[in-house]
């Protein structure tokens, strides 16, 4: 089986749109979580990740968008919430509020979760990866994102993937991220694509998003 991943959407649609349709051919999709936050196009974000996406997993926006005053010191998280609450209907929250916090896809052969395995809200960076084995020892996989930094190991025939953010990349390269994961050799590919970042910026001001939301894109920051 050939799994997308794809993770921290963070409510960026153009960047979503050209993600699906640069990805190959594959069986299914999963999200790693964070679908809104941040970028101004939550609702349809969540629609479109609803419709191609088998499973989805939460992530720490989707968890707290019915809070935003949670990230009240941070002012790009904190207006992008308030803002997706807004925007989202009932049903969408809904959605987001179920979202289970790990999942199994392969046969439940590999691990899907938005952060750390066990600590939630915890980002593990490229070189924590070595610290992640000993909670996948009875899987083939883990797949986690969380840090927007697009990165992988593998060893021993088993596979640790972030497939990095489709939004909001933060390794200094502006491409949105994703990844594919064969279940059947154990390996991953990981991918970036150009997207409008102009669109993304445009949009950000004609809402009233802090505008360094839109321009840290430019520089994957």
């Amino acid at each position: 089986m050939r799994i997308g991943l794809i993770s921290d959407v963070h409510g960026n649609l153009p960047a979503l749109e050209t993600v699906l349709s640069d990805m190959p051919d594959v069986d299914t999709i999963v999200c790693v979580g964070d679908v809104i936050g941040y970028n101004p196009w939550p609702a349809a974000c969540v629609e479109r990740v609803r419709d191609v996406a088998s499973v989805t997993v939460q992530g720490n926006h989707d968890r707290t968008v019915r809070t935003p005053e949670t990230y009240r010191g941070n002012q790009m998280a904190y207006a992008g919430l308030e803002y997706a609450l807004e925007e989202l209907s009932e049903d969408q929250l809904t959605w987001l509020d179920s979202l289970p916090r790990k999942a199994t896809v392969g046969d439940d052969r590999f691990m899907i979760v938005h952060d750390h395995p066990e600590i939630q809200d915890r980002y593990v960076m490229p070189h924590m990866f070595s610290s992640l084995w000993s909670y996948v020892e009875e899987y083939d996989g883990l797949a986690l994102g969380h840090t927007h930094v697009q990165h992988k190991e593998v060893d021993g025939g088993r596979v640790l993937v972030n497939p990095g953010s489709v939004g909001q990349p933060r390794d200094e390269d502006q491409r949105a991220a994703y990844a594919v994961l064969d279940t059947e050799t154990v390996s991953v590919d990981l991918h970036r694509v150009n997207y409008d970042i102009d669109r993304v910026i445009n949009k950000v001001e004609e809402v009233g998003l802090p505008k360094r939301v839109g321009t840290r894109l430019l520089d994957g920051s």
